[in-house]
């Protein structure tokens, strides 16, 4: 193997290792991204079914209300 052969190849490696760095990093952060989403996601759910609660008790009332 030549000098120049060595350069690409050393070269070629420093450029695998930089991506490896960057995808690690990528993946971090697409983890906590996802986690936060997850997060999201229970509390809109958890939202949602008190709004729906909400809603069923006022027709509930309504209906009451139409009965009497």
């Amino acid at each position: 193997m030549n000098l120049n052969e060595l350069s690409k190849f050393e070269n070629t490696i420093d450029h695998l290792l930089q991506q490896i760095k960057d995808l690690r990093q990528e993946n971090s952060s697409l983890r906590s991204n996802q986690h936060n989403l997850i997060s999201e996601r229970g509390r809109l759910i958890e939202k949602n079914e008190r709004a729906r609660s909400r809603v069923e008790a006022m027709i509930t009332r309504l209906k009451a209300m139409e009965i009497d």
